[in-house]
């Protein structure tokens, strides 16, 4: 029998509205992660200009209804930031700003998380340039499971 799955209605509005949507042309850092486990895969596109201020922020995403809401949530939260507060989004920011996740879908926020720190990562090795506390990214999010943050902890 299969279970069903609650969203909160800012998940919903974020899944059949999503902000972002799409790709940049000449993007200034792309990340791009994915879970094998369950297949979603996520791209974040970014357009920081020369005071490392995210003009613009673009996704696309093969996945559930929560990959695709914790992909527009993630872009909403970071354009227009710098990329130091880019560089702080957490998991758990992005559940809470979406009004939570249930626990079978934590691992779509992860995949937000480790999205945007991938593109921060690739502009980082594009304008060969450190950003303090930024880590190399990982290609599936279950190397990752021991970080996963789960709301209340």
């Amino acid at each position: 029998m299969s279970q069903v799955i609650e969203y909160s209605e800012k998940v919903m509005e974020h899944f059949t509205n999503p902000r972002n949507v799409g790709e940049i042309e000449n993007p200034s850092g792309v990340g791009t992660v994915g879970n094998a486990k369950c297949g979603d895969i996520m791209r974040i596109y970014l357009d920081i200009d020369e005071n490392n201020i995210i003009r613009d922020c673009k996704f696309k995403t093969f996945g559930c209804g929560a990959a695709v809401a914790t992909s527009s949530m993630a872009t909403e939260m970071i354009k227009g930031k710098d990329i130091e507060a880019a560089l702080k989004l957490t998991n758990k920011a992005v559940q809470e700003a979406l009004g939570g996740l249930p626990p079978v879908k934590i691992h779509c926020s992860l995949l937000a998380e480790e999205a945007v720190h991938a593109a921060l990562w690739d502009y980082a090795q594009k304008k060969n340039i450190t950003i303090e506390g930024l880590k190399p990214p990982v290609n599936d999010i279950d190397e990752t499971e021991a970080f996963y943050e789960t709301p209340g902890e």
